[in-house]
């Protein structure tokens, strides 16, 4: 009796899914809230909205002396980690990458994120780079094309584009097929990036996972409170997003079918959806944004800049090769 109970012990250990263990993460530019939210979100099982598998085990601090944001955050945000989720610092680079299976690069400088990229490719991890992609659609295109060379999976994203009101509405039977979009929110702006890349790319973000890509110009009309941006589209359709300055620090989009408008706030624009995406590109290496459709957002911003130089006149976005 006795070896008949453990031979079925062993048939059914054999039979049993194996338990995948959590990937181990390593975090890249500490002077980002991203930083703290993501590794509670990965971390902690006993929140409700806990990510499942994958955990932040490792940092390296990095930071930008002349950016305000960085340089009067990295300590606090690096002390957490230390000392509240034990999160071990490294010293450089290529010691983080012996200790993780994929990377998130949290720098809030976009300007940092090809350099630090650079660094990251020998070892072909996926890398999840937190918005923006770059600070200009140079670099953006750079990291694009490293990536492809080494072979080395790259996903870059605003997580407005994973939050349920947002990522709902695109579906919405009561305006399909979609003829338009208008989002809006907070655009407070930062003197080493393109107006857009700091904050106006979540509104961004927005029009174009409600419209996908296909924008061909970009028109802007700017005050100091607030700008508002058109996007014209290939088949006609308009994107337009309002950025905003003072006031309401809200997001939200209305999305226009044929007969009928919908409205949509965005309630909490936490960070759950989008880290969902984020551990399941690091299980498959697969991005469920291309990262044609994250240059041309890049693009997008770029243009409206260029917009405001030239008194609002609207400015051609570069053509994607074999798109003609």
């Amino acid at each position: 009796m006795i070896g008949l109970v453990v031979v079925l012990a062993l048939v059914m250990a054999v039979e049993a899914p194996a338990q995948k263990a959590a990937l181990r993460v390593g975090l890249v530019g500490l002077d980002s809230s991203h930083a703290v939210e993501f590794t509670a979100l990965l971390n902690d099982p006993t929140r409700p909205d806990h990510v499942p598998g994958a955990r932040v085990v490792a940092a390296f601090r990095g930071g930008s002396a002349d950016v305000e944001a960085s340089a009067k955050r990295i300590d606090r945000f690096t002390a957490e980690l230390r000392d509240r989720w034990k999160v071990e610092l490294v010293a450089a680079l290529p010691e983080l990458l012996t200790r993780v299976d994929a990377v998130i690069i949290t720098s809030v400088d976009g300007r940092a994120h090809l350099p630090l990229f650079r660094q990251l490719l020998p070892t072909r991890k996926p890398v999840f780079i937190d918005k923006p992609l770059a600070a200009s659609l140079a670099d953006a295109r750079e990291i694009a094309r490293l990536a492809r060379a080494a072979g080395t999976p790259v996903f870059s994203s605003s997580s407005l584009r994973f939050v349920p009101e947002i990522a709902t509405l695109k579906g919405e039977p009561r305006v399909t097929p979609l003829h338009g979009a208008f989002a809006w929110g907070p655009a407070p702006t930062e003197p080493h990036h393109p107006d857009l890349f700091w904050y106006g790319v979540h509104e961004v973000e927005i029009l174009y996972t409600l419209l996908g890509p296909g924008c061909i110009g970009v028109a802007r009309v700017t005050s100091p409170g607030a700008d508002l941006v058109v996007g014209r589209w290939r088949d006609g359709r308009l994107g337009t997003l309002r950025g905003g300055r003072e006031g309401t620090r809200a997001y939200g989009a209305v999305a226009f079918g044929k007969n009928e408008a919908v409205v949509r706030e965005v309630r909490d624009h936490g960070y759950g959806g989008l880290l969902r995406e984020v551990v399941r590109f690091f299980q498959t290496g697969t991005s469920p944004v291309p990262i044609e459709t994250t240059l041309e957002m890049m693009a997008f911003m770029e243009a409206a800049d260029a917009s405001k130089a030239r008194g609002g006149l609207e400015v051609s976005l570069p053509v994607p090769p074999g798109s003609k």
